[in-house]
């Protein structure tokens, strides 16, 4: 009787060691972030070397702000950043191969950032084409952008991109209602003031250089207003990335100039910028 109730102890230990073993598995493995990356260019990392070959549309970089998080981090990442995406993507097909951004989303997503709302209206690519070409035409005097256009590109923020960015927002609610969600501002383009020496890069007539910023700072306002609004935690770059516009030297700035930039992409983060971006995130969210 004394052996059968040591061989029974000895099993009991056994089984409970086991046991212990397998809940340990599990508990690890909830350790690790199920991290969900969406948005447009700026946090797909395009024009940045390597590019992600599995889907060559997104032009997608392996070295984009979600890959440094979660190569800092040990986060799962997922990434379905696409170039070019509008909020609307988030719950349509951008391409017939490119799903709605949300579907890569679920009731297990931890973490999910995103960059988007530069492309709705065509609010980027249109103003910086405005106004590089009145730059232009009047030799980088006066504000010919401002004075043709006015509030139009503030007007369409306000009445088409604000509830765009809150719907999109509220669509990431629902698919991952348990997920941190950082909604990130988008870097400084243009320096707070003209900088002469930048022209030739970035053709903005002296008068439009606060014009156009106070576009972006407009788009960021609604991004940290729908975030706010939709439980989201804002990211905003606003003082980190003073000083590092595209106006700087390389190795300086974090975005790209319009022309003898580094990127074939223009006007976009480079790796310096992806990187920092990635850096500011954590540091807001405090992830280590």
């Amino acid at each position: 009787m004394h052996a059968l109730r040591s061989v029974m102890t000895a099993t009991v230990a056994a089984v409970g060691a086991l046991a212990l073993g397998l809940t340990g598995a599990p508990a690890h493995a909830a350790d690790t972030l199920d991290y969900v990356a969406l948005g447009d260019s700026y946090s797909a990392g395009s024009g940045v070397l390597p590019v992600d070959v599995t889907n060559l549309l997104c032009l997608r970089s392996t070295a984009n702000y979600p890959h440094v998080i979660a190569a800092r981090t040990g986060a799962r990442l997922k990434d379905v950043t696409c170039g070019a995406a509008q909020t609307k993507d988030f719950t349509q097909a951008q391409y017939p191969t490119v799903a709605p951004q949300v579907n890569a989303l679920g009731p297990e997503t931890d973490l999910v950032t995103l960059t988007i709302g530069g492309n709705d209206n065509g609010t980027f690519i249109n103003a910086i084409t405005a106004c590089g070409t009145a730059g232009i035409l009047s030799g980088g005097k006066g504000s010919p952008c401002k004075d043709r256009h006015g509030t139009s590109f503030d007007d369409e923020i306000e009445a088409n991109t604000y509830p765009a960015l809150r719907a999109a927002l509220q669509s990431v609610r629902a698919k991952a209602p348990g997920a941190r969600v950082a909604a990130l501002g988008y870097p400084w383009i243009m320096p707070a003031t003209a900088d002469a020496s930048c022209f030739a890069k970035l053709p903005i007539a002296s008068g439009d250089v606060p014009y156009l910023r106070g576009i972006q700072a407009h788009l960021n306002a609604v991004v940290q207003r729908a975030a706010a609004e939709t439980g989201a935690t804002f990211v905003d770059f606003s003082q980190a990335s003073e000083g590092h516009d595209a106006c700087k030297a390389a190795g300086t700035r974090w975005i790209e100039p319009l022309l003898f930039g580094n990127s074939i992409v223009p006007v976009h983060p480079n790796a310096l910028g992806e990187q920092r971006m990635a850096q500011r995130t954590m540091s807001v969210l405090g992830l280590g």
